[in-house]
């Protein structure tokens, strides 16, 4: 029996979808690319962070991903800016990189402090440079069905999906959020799979039904085990994208994930699950657009 068609490998339960695994076996591959482009006479990959202010959770993940980009065999830059940071300046920084041939990859790490307009800094980066993929220029390229720069989240979901085997062709998708971050694209990446999605959130009457009747469940809305373990049909796959932490310390995810595993055939776990796929992504992104800048892509 194909690992498609079952996908769990533990008796008694669901399979726990090994983020961890996954995104060491990405970040190794995109080790392997780096190494290949270097030795062929390519350029070194560069990935450049933009950071402004000090909030401490936007101060350890760019530690992260600064970790992981140089142990991929990336340049890379974290530019620091001042929480009190002028609009011009951040948007002065953004165009000096959109300039810069050695820098392949620009992120701005989000959220700005309060009173920076977000959405126009984003909007400055070069779409080739993109590597979060949400720029109106990538988001339309996934709407349209082009290439472009996806959003890493759900570019790592659907990759854990490839590396376990698990296919979304014809599987009714049932999308818990609307963000532009994760909902959104995701339901893009579904479609053109050929899944049939439905995407819910707030407003949405019966969601209980809706996960009921669901092949495949995508949660990613931030609330603490809102997706109950009754509401996942026999055999059905469950990423979860929510991170929660409770008052005891401990990350939860939306979905309750022990009563989940009882009835789904696989399941993504939190901590561990889809959360470390984002760096990992995030990586794939920027040695692409390294190859394509270098035009060996």
């Amino acid at each position: 029996m194909s690992q498609e068609s079952n996908p769990s490998a533990a008796t008694g339960g669901a399979q726990v979808l090994d983020g961890k695994a996954t995104a060491a076996a990405v970040r190794s591959d995109v080790a392997a690319g780096v190494e290949a482009l270097v030795s062929g006479g390519g350029r070194q990959p560069g990935l450049t962070v933009v950071l402004v202010g000090d909030d401490p959770a936007s101060q350890v993940y760019v530690r992260s991903k600064d970790r992981a980009a140089t142990e991929a065999g990336f340049r890379v830059e974290t530019v620091r800016m001042p929480a009190d940071s002028a609009q011009a300046d951040v948007e002065a920084t953004v165009r000096r990189l959109n300039d810069e041939d050695a820098v392949d990859g620009i992120l701005v790490q989000l959220p700005l402090p309060r009173g920076l307009d977000s959405d126009a800094v984003t909007e400055l980066i070069d779409p080739a440079k993109d590597v979060d993929g949400l720029t109106k220029d990538n988001i339309a390229r996934l709407v349209l069905g082009q290439d472009g720069l996806v959003p890493c989240t759900p570019a790592g979901c659907i990759e854990i999906c490839d590396r376990h085997g698990i296919s979304l062709a014809g599987k009714d998708v049932v999308v818990i959020g609307r963000s532009h971050l994760v909902g959104k694209p995701f339901a893009q990446l579904a479609l053109a799979r050929n899944a049939t999605v439905t995407v819910c959130h707030s407003r949405t009457r019966d969601l209980e039904a809706h996960c009921r009747a669901a092949d495949v469940v995508v949660a990613a809305v931030g609330v603490t085990e809102l997706v109950k373990g009754s509401w996942i049909k026999e055999g059905a796959v469950v990423l979860d994208v929510g991170i929660n932490r409770g008052e005891d310390g401990k990350l939860r995810g939306d979905v309750d994930f022990e009563g989940a595993r009882e009835r789904a055939s696989a399941i993504t776990p939190v901590p561990g699950g889809v959360g470390p796929m984002t760096i990992a992504m995030l990586l794939a992104n920027t040695l692409e657009t390294s190859r394509r800048r270098q035009g060996r892509g």
